[in-house]
């Protein structure tokens, strides 16, 4: 979900790894240990938590998360939980990033001290206020000056403990004096109108002298202080809690008399003696904030024309994609824009099978085909994982979910085994586990995405030519690929797949590791399995599967997921699970009589319906056949009071959804407007607010069937070609490039070297392929003009929002340091220039 910005595009995202806690303290009993998850957040709105790690104070969560960030943020949190079974969780400390630091910590493994948390520091969300400094005469001729003092609104306040009951208190204070008012408490909203208005007496003076009235007015107001605190009302015990402040003096009132701004809210300072840094532990972060400024399609035709014509380039290495490869640090960095442009636009099979026979051609041991890091695996890789996963779940999940709940010991390590454990048993656990895998395995082959299987039959083709005297080489070329980083993976990390939700417990990890390396084994079709395992007990082990049929089962497969006639796995009609999860429902309606109350269901998306039940395997109480899905939006927040909800817009009826946070919303809304996408009678309008008491509360329409009143958003396309943002990508590759532009010139001087010079290589020029030094220069040439005209593009966009940009804005309140650091990164820009 992109924020708009005149005629540019803004998406932001993270990607973070949650390494492990150490040093925490101990609890404050006999046992000394603690129960600890750690939760992601932006500003306090969670988004994401780890497993729970139990009994112990170093506990280590390896946990990924990945986000599309639908909204702005000031701050990304980690708080790490100490679970209670009787009573509610208990923080322990918290790590806050602000926005504007992200970029320190890019990619980079980092331990972050952990911070007190303390309720008066935990603040989010911006207020718009307004003053106005007037005089007045009264009726005995004195002349006193009066501050209006107006509380327009509130934005993105945080709500806690699931409500949010917000008011005002608007303190005029100085040395001498403190004048307090309060609002009027808003009803479940983060978002409260109040647009309320308090007067307070700044100065009276005894007797009416303008100059003697100035002077006063003017040392009056300078210790003077407008002070707003925003509250939650609540109803327990406890009292209300703070939610946050700002503070404006009267002085700036001094150049007019009226004065109107956003303000972002500040903690409150109170005194308080936190602990010292060590005290709470550490945690190790890995985080990736990335953030995309996309201009409109035309602006990249160069870059991506260029970009796409690069399987039709010989040789491939002279070609732009391929240059990208080469100039970036790590392959994949190259890879994962690359791909997903090349997918957008039809192009990933004839770029992939280019660069794999060029990769064959330079392979001088069959043995050794793609088993490096290079270009094409990386490309390989990504295009698996993008075309593959509902592949991989449909195969895979229910086995590892059984795994994963039958808990079985497949300890096979006399050294590891456990007392009163048994050799034996835990052998055929073992295989019993194996043989189910290997079997659902090389049975999907009819279920294999169609561009997977193109691309294995280039791989192939490329392979049994140019190494015709190995008859083995077609089906390791493929296999290496599909076992090696594509099953075996998934079956060692599931977490990692999206196949369980976190990682697995230490036993259940060691019996998946145990299946992957067997698998693994099984599908490399090596002459001398047994001698491929280091350890003596996996070598026992796998004279279980040393039999001819599983060599058998394993060519067939690849055979059928390599050949260019086989099945279209469309035409399989087999239900494939796209999310499930718990969220809250309000009653349809479907019932005459009884109340529209919001309950917690377990929701499930197939692509053929949208179901819910109870709980996660219960029948379904509900089943909305996808064609029935006529449009996917968010719903209004003023409609229930309630944040993070979107309807499913159904021929009769809407059906109201509450998510759990903005993410879940975001990626709710788009898989479900995808699989319907395609829908034929799919509406052009809709109804933003709820029918409630007889009428819409959008346009106050009076028929619950009135046509919509607002058009519905662009949706997302159905197939995988389409589901990418093609010019986001371009995007992305060119600041690749941009960023690595001095490799790019670099590359240039090798081009010529090359050229020029038939002797010995300089070490420097050694790094690149080039097998076509004029042919390489001229596309460098053509991308280093593409990448400096979009930089020039770039350039200009920011001078003109430089220009037009206001501090204290409804998007850059006062406060916003992320602005700040913009503002004095422009101002030295700007210096420079002159």
């Amino acid at each position: 979900m992109a924020v708009e910005e005149e005629g540019l595009r803004v998406f932001q995202s993270v990607k973070i790894k949650i390494g492990e806690a150490k040093n925490l303290p101990t609890y404050p009993g006999p046992n000394k240990m603690r129960d600890c998850y750690c939760t992601v957040n932006l500003d306090r709105e969670e988004v994401f938590r780890t497993k729970i790690v139990e009994k112990s104070l170093c506990p280590f969560y390896g946990e990924d998360f990945y986000c599309e960030i639908p909204r702005s943020f000031r701050h990304l949190s980690f708080y790490i939980f100490d679970r209670d079974v009787f009573r509610r969780d208990s923080i322990i400390g918290k790590v806050a990033i602000q926005k504007e630091d992200l970029p320190k910590y890019h990619n980079r493994d980092t331990w972050f001290q952990l911070q007190h948390v303390d309720a008066d520091s935990e603040v989010q969300g911006k207020v718009h206020l307004e003053l106005r400094l007037s005089e007045v005469i009264t009726d005995t001729g004195v002349v006193c000056h009066k501050l209006a003092a107006r509380i327009l609104e509130c934005q993105g306040l945080p709500i806690v403990n699931g409500q949010c009951d917000p008011y005002a208190t608007v303190t005029l204070a100085g040395p001498y004096r403190s004048e307090a008012k309060k609002t009027k408490v808003k009803k479940k909203t983060n978002n409260p109108q109040f647009d309320e208005v308090f007067y307070f007496e700044v100065t009276r003076p005894c007797s009416y002298n303008r100059k003697s009235h100035f002077d006063f007015e003017e040392e009056d107001v300078d210790k003077l202080e407008i002070r707003v605190d925003l509250w939650n009302a609540s109803n327990l015990k406890f009292g209300d809690e703070f939610l946050g402040e700002l503070r404006v003096p009267l002085n700036v009132l001094r150049q007019s008399s009226s004065y109107e701004a956003w303000y972002f809210l500040q903690p409150r300072d109170n005194g308080s003696k936190s602990l010292k840094p060590g005290d709470l532990g550490s945690l190790r972060l890995n985080v990736v904030y990335t953030e995309d400024h996309v201009f409109s399609s035309d602006y990249y035709s160069p870059l991506r024309d260029l970009l796409l014509r690069s399987a039709d380039v010989e040789p491939v290495s002279a070609s732009a994609a391929h240059v990208l490869g080469e100039v970036c640090r790590e392959k994949q960095e190259a890879a994962i824009p690359l791909v997903r442009l090349f997918l957008h636009y039809g192009r990933v099979v004839p770029f992939i099978s280019a660069i794999a026979n060029a990769e064959v051609r330079r392979t001088q041991d069959p043995n050794t085909i793609f088993r490096g890091n290079s270009l094409t695996s990386k490309c390989i890789d990504e295009t698996m994982k993008l075309a593959g996963m509902h592949y991989l779940h449909m195969t895979l999940k229910p086995a590892i979910e059984e795994i994963c709940q039958s808990h079985k010991s497949c300890e096979i390590d006399p050294v590891k085994l456990k007392d009163g454990e048994s050799l034996e048993n835990n052998m055929e656990n073992l295989r019993q586990y194996v043989d189910r895998i290997f079997n659902v395995i090389t049975k999907s082959g009819v279920s294999c995405p169609t561009v997977m299987c193109d691309i294995f039959f280039s791989l192939r083709e490329a392979a049994a030519k140019r190494f015709q005297d190995d008859l083995d080489v077609r089906y390791t070329a493929v296999s290496s690929f599909i076992f090696l980083r594509f099953f075996a993976p998934a079956i060692l990390s599931p977490n990692l797949f999206q196949l369980t939700p976190h990682h697995t417990d230490p036993q259940t990890s060691r019996t998946l590791t145990l299946i992957s390396k067997t698998i693994q084994t099984l599908g490399s079709l090596s002459k001398s399995k047994s001698a491929s395992f280091k350890e003596s007990y996996m070598a026992a082990f796998y004279e279980f599967f040393n039999e001819q049929k599983y060599a058998d089962a394993v060519k067939n497969f690849l055979d059928l997921i390599s050949s260019s006639g086989r099945r279209d796995p469309k035409s399989i009609e087999q239900p494939i699970l796209l999310k499930e999860g718990f969220m809250i429902k309000r009653a349809q309606g479907r019932k005459r009589f009884g109340m529209k109350n919001f309950k917690k269901r377990w929701f499930c998306l197939t692509n053929h319906e949208f179901t819910y039940q109870k709980s996660k395997g219960d029948q379904p109480l509900c089943s909305i056949p996808i064609e029935n899905i006529l449009a996917v939006e968010k719903l209004e927040e003023e409609s229930f009071k309630m944040k993070n909800m979107f309807q499913v817009i159904q021929p009769e009826r809407a059906l109201y959804i509450q998510a759990n946070n903005c993410v879940e919303a975001k990626a709710w809304i788009d898989i479900l407007t995808k699989v319907s996408q395609c829908n034929q009678k799919r509406l052009t309008v809709y109804h933003p607010s709820a029918y409630l008491n007889g009428h819409w509360l959008c346009c106050r329409a009076s028929s619950d069937t009135a046509p919509g009143c607002s058009p519905c958003t662009g949706g997302l396309p159905a197939n995988i070609q389409l589901d990418i943002d093609g010019d986001r990508e371009t995007e992305r590759i060119y600041s690749l490039f941009n960023s690595y532009m001095s490799k790019l010139e670099k590359m240039q001087e090798a081009c010529g070297s090359r050229s020029v010079y038939d002797g010995p290589e300089q070490e420097e020029y050694s790094t690149f392929i080039i097998d076509d030094p004029q042919e390489t220069y001229k596309t460098l040439k053509q991308v280093i003009t593409g990448v400096g005209a979009l930089e020039q593009e770039h350039a200009q966009y920011r001078r003109d929002k430089f220009k037009k940009t206001k501090y204290g804005s409804q998007e850059h309140p006062i406060g916003d340091k992320s602005f700040q650091s913009y503002i004095r990164q422009q101002s030295e820009t700007s210096t420079h220039s002159i």
